[in-house]
């Protein structure tokens, strides 16, 4: 039987992105789903600022911005006359630290199928078809363990690693026999689906929204469809108050009740579903070499739209982290900075789509309330990070009034320059691809690239870029080098203050764009501690003691 590195079970955004993360790192990965064809849902209408970095860093965000629109601002009706309109996005432009201003809509099955375009660039396709029914995890002479993995039908197969990616039912989570605590609000239910209009009937400039006392249908337009729209609304009930399933027919009532259009205007109903508010989160999400990412770990109110940003964000943190250990750099402990990282994360998402849905109903009872009220600025996913991670504890903490990010926040962004070609770049830009990147700022900070550039560079996947100010020197400099032309860069790591005479500031980004080390660039210990612990002794480990003696 043969082996593969990484087995993803469960082919929707979480799966695929982690997927094409270690598929571009090498890794030997199968994706294997148990529908026999890629499922069309109609759930998550997109990515959130900090997954557009993602998709970014794994090559395909221009595709997706060009497939889906920006989210229109929301016209809001009751007794079937509009009352309100709103923009939550009208403030939300992109900033020197941050590209995406807002999030971006796109169908959930057109975001599907342009990963899995991307990873079959990678020579990896889906697996359909595939239903896991048993894992066995066991140790192998001389393989160091693996998962042995049952399949409904067809041979059997085995993996180093197994993710489990296949949603809020999860068939791996209930074979690790993981609880999966939380409440379903049986009475908090919507029923969902695609619809098309006939062509002119509604503005498809805007989100349209009709709060009725009794009821509420919301359609937003489609991108990229001319008459298909995102249909939610509360559910038609029967004689005792339970909600009926969704239907067609169901769909055009529930239309001609709340709206002032016809129920014939709509013409086509499908990929129809009944939504309850889910609240839910696994005790762990690791079993040695089985893990967890996405809603088969944690489920929470489509409040704020952060179900499918979290899962992206949960393979985005696992998927480096697997490709190490798998290289033999980092030891497999390095695998329980996962739960220890987006477990917490994962609480503080349940709490705040269950608060954004309280204020989502609390809001839509009044005339003029809407969806709006779900957006906030903790829903852009960039002010996600772990300061209390093991992984964010190197280098010496900066002092509480100074500015930047700590140890374990999402590195920012930066436009600057390319040192030898002048051509424009940002910082993301130098992150992107799976390696960890130094960032030296200042003079003082040439000794500590240097050094980690002969112990790491080359293959080892570990980048250093020297960041120049404007007015410094930059005979000599070395390649990927950039300028910080603006002093967008300084501004935003907080390293203005030395200007050119301090010793200059290093910074350890991981290749999730985390910062894992920020030190005075005299602290070269940090830093090599740091990249041991990710990366191992590197090649030179012998070669540069001496030097490592004279900086000590």
């Amino acid at each position: 039987m043969g082996m593969t590195d990484v087995l993803i079970v469960g082919a929707g955004p979480t799966g695929l992105v982690l997927a094409c993360d270690l598929a571009r790192r090498g890794v030997a990965v199968r994706i294997v789903d148990r529908s026999p064809a890629p499922p069309r849902t109609s759930r998550a209408k997109g990515p959130n600022p900090r997954s557009l970095e993602i998709l970014d860093d794994l090559g395909v965000a221009e595709e997706v911005l060009a497939a889906g629109s920006a989210p229109p601002p929301m016209l809001k009706y009751r007794d079937r006359r509009p009352v309100a309109e709103a923009d939550p996005w009208a403030d939300s432009a992109p900033s020197p630290d941050a590209r995406y201003g807002r999030g971006w809509l796109i169908a959930q099955w057109r975001l599907e199928e342009i990963l899995r375009d991307r990873l079959a660039g990678y020579g990896v396709r889906v697996e359909p078809g595939r239903e896991v029914v048993g894992l066995a995890q066991g140790r192998g002479e001389g393989d160091g363990g693996h998962v042995d993995v049952t399949y409904a039908d067809g041979p059997a197969g085995r993996a180093r690693y197994v993710v489990g990616c296949d949603g809020a039912h999860s068939s791996v989570r209930k074979l690790l026999g993981f609880t999966f605590e939380g409440t379903t609000a049986e009475d908090q239910v919507m029923v969902c689906g695609d619809v098309d209009l006939a062509e002119g009937v509604l503005d498809r400039t805007r989100w349209h929204q009709w709060f009725d006392e009794d009821g509420a249908v919301m359609l937003c337009p489609i991108p990229g469809t001319r008459t298909g729209w995102w249909f939610q609304a509360g559910p038609e009930r029967d004689g005792r108050g339970r909600p009926l399933a969704p239907t067609a027919d169901g769909f055009r009532r529930l239309l001609a009740h709340h709206t002032a259009l016809p129920g014939r205007a709509l013409t086509r109903a499908e990929l129809l579903s009944t939504y309850r508010v889910n609240v839910r989160m696994a005790d762990r999400f690791r079993a040695g070499r089985v893990l967890l990412a996405g809603d088969a770990a944690h489920v929470h109110a489509i409040a704020g739209g952060l179900g499918m940003n979290t899962g992206i964000q949960d393979a985005f943190n696992l998927g480096w982290k697997l490709g190490l250990v798998l290289a033999g750099h980092a030891d497999a402990e390095l695998l329980d900075t996962y739960e220890e990282e987006r477990l917490p994360v994962a609480a503080r998402t349940l709490d705040l789509t269950s608060e954004r849905l309280r204020a989502t109903l609390e809001a839509i009872r009044r005339p003029g309330g809407g969806l709006d009220a779900a957006i906030t600025p903790d829903t852009t996913g960039l002010g996600v990070g772990y300061r209390w991670s093991s992984l964010a504890a190197g280098g010496r903490a900066p002092e509480a009034e100074q500015p930047g990010p700590r140890a374990g926040d999402r590195a920012p962004d930066a436009p600057c320059a390319d040192a030898a070609t002048g051509a424009g770049t940002r910082l993301h830009r130098v992150f992107a691809g799976p390696r960890t990147t130094i960032l030296g700022f200042g003079p003082g900070s040439a000794a500590v690239l240097r050094e980690a550039a002969d112990a790491y560079g080359g293959d080892a996947g570990v980048r250093v870029c020297r960041v120049y100010a404007a007015h410094e020197d930059r005979a000599g400099a070395e390649p990927g080098a950039v300028v910080d032309d603006a002093g967008h860069a300084a501004a935003a790591y907080g390293t203005g203050a030395s200007g050119g005479t301090g010793a200059g500031t290093v910074v350890v980004v991981r290749p999730d764009h985390h910062v894992g080390v920020l030190a005075p660039a005299d602290d070269a210990r940090s830093v090599r501690e740091y990249l041991r612990r990710l990366h191992g002794t590197g090649r030179s480990a012998d070669r540069s003691s001496g030097m490592v003696d004279a900086v000590r």
